[in-house]
C-alpha cells in the first residue's frame, strides 16, 4: 500500500548529458525524476552522461522526489556500464528502456547484484514495442525487484504506425493491457508523454484520460507542465474528505459486527474503504512533499 500510495503524478524526463538540469531538477515540484542516459543523450555523450547522472545522484539533495536512472538497453555499447554504474548511486530505481521479456528485466537485475545494488533499489520497465505489450504479464512478474512500468507511447506508437489522435484511440488497447498487468501484480504505472507542448487543453485532456483509465501519473518532457498533471492526478480536497468518512464510518459499523454501512445514502464495503485508504495516504505524502517545497527547496 504504501508503495503504491507514493506519488507519482508528475514524472519529468531530465537529460542527462546536461548539467544545469540535473541541477536544476533539485528545484522542481515533480513528484518524480527520470535522469535519461537513454534517448535524450546523443551517441558521443554517453559516457560523460553517465558520470554525470550518476554524480548528481550519488550527491542527492532531490529531497522526497523518487529519482529513476534510465539506462541504455544491455544490447547497446553502454548498457552494462550504465547499469553498474547506476546501481551504485543509491537512486530509487533503474529503468530499462524497451523490455520485450521477463529475461530482459532478470538480467539487468543480475547486473546490478554484481555491482553491488542495494536491495531497496527497485527496477522499473519501459512498456513501449508491439512485443513488450504483449508480454506484458510475463514482465510484471519477472522479480520482486520490479516496481512500476512507463509507458513509451511515442516510441510504441512509431511500431504500431499509429497517429497520436486527440482521443488516443491507437493507445487505448496497449494502455489498458499494461494496466491490467501492473494491477494485477502490484505495480505502478504511469503514462507516456504528450509531445505538444504549446497543445495546453490537449494535455490536460491527456492527464484526465490517464487518470480515469487508473494511471498514478503522466511522464513529461518540460517543467511547465508540473503544475497541471500535479493538480489533475491529486485526490481532491472533496475526494480526500468523502475517504476519511467513510473509512471512520466503516470502522464504527465493523465495531458492531456490520460489514457494511450506508453514508450518505451510499453503500460502503471493504473495498470501498481499500481504495479511500489508498486516497487518504497518497494525499499525505503529496502533502508531505509540497511542505519540502515551501520550506525553499529540496532535502537530504
Amino acid at each position: 500500500m504504501a508503495a503504491l500510495a507514493r506519488p507519482r503524478r508528475s514524472v519529468l524526463y531530465m537529460p542527462g548529458s546536461n548539467a544545469r538540469a540535473l541541477e536544476k531538477a533539485r528545484t522542481l515540484a515533480a513528484d518524480a525524476l527520470i535522469l535519461d542516459l537513454e534517448d535524450a543523450v546523443a551517441l558521443d555523450a554517453k559516457d560523460t552522461a553517465r558520470r554525470m547522472v550518476c554524480d548528481a545522484a550519488t550527491a542527492g539533495g532531490y529531497g522526497r522526489r523518487e529519482v529513476l536512472i534510465r539506462v541504455n538497453a544491455l544490447a547497446t555499447p553502454w548498457g552494462h556500464a550504465d547499469v553498474a554504474a547506476a546501481a551504485r548511486t543509491g537512486a530509487d530505481a533503474i529503468l530499462i528502456p524497451k523490455v520485450e521479456s521477463a529475461d530482459a528485466v532478470r538480467q539487468v537485475e543480475a547486473v546490478m547484484a554484481a555491482a553491488g545494488a542495494a536491495d531497496t533499489m527497485a527496477l522499473w520497465c519501459m512498456m513501449e514495442t508491439p512485443r513488450g505489450i504483449l508480454a506484458a504479464s510475463e514482465i510484471a512478474q519477472a522479480t520482486p525487484r520490479l516496481a512500476g512500468f512507463v509507458m513509451g507511447t511515442s516510441d510504441l506508437a512509431k511500431d504500431l504506425h499509429a497517429r497520436h489522435t486527440p482521443l488516443r484511440l491507437p493507445m487505448l488497447a496497449p494502455l489498458s493491457l499494461c494496466l491490467l498487468a501492473a494491477r494485477a501484480f502490484g505495480l505502478a504505472i504511469v503514462d507516456g508523454v504528450h509531445l505538444d507542448l504549446d497543445d495546453t487543453e490537449g494535455f490536460e485532456a491527456a492527464c484526465r484520460q490517464g487518470l480515469d483509465l487508473g494511471f498514478d501519473g503522466k511522464t513529461l518532457i518540460h517543467p511547465k507542465t508540473i503544475d497541471a498533471a500535479n493538480r489533475i492526478f491529486a485526490p481532491s480536497d472533496e475526494e480526500v474528505a468523502w475517504s476519511r468518512k467513510i473509512i471512520a464510518a466503516h470502522a464504527d459499523a465493523a465495531r458492531e459486527g456490520k460489514g457494511v454501512v450506508v453514508v450518505d445514502g451510499k453503500l460502503v464495503e471493504n473495498l470501498h474503504v481499500a481504495n479511500a485508504r489508498r486516497l487518504v495516504a497518497l494525499a499525505e505524502q503529496i502533502r508531505a512533499l509540497e511542505a519540502d517545497l515551501a520550506k525553499g527547496g529540496p532535502t537530504a
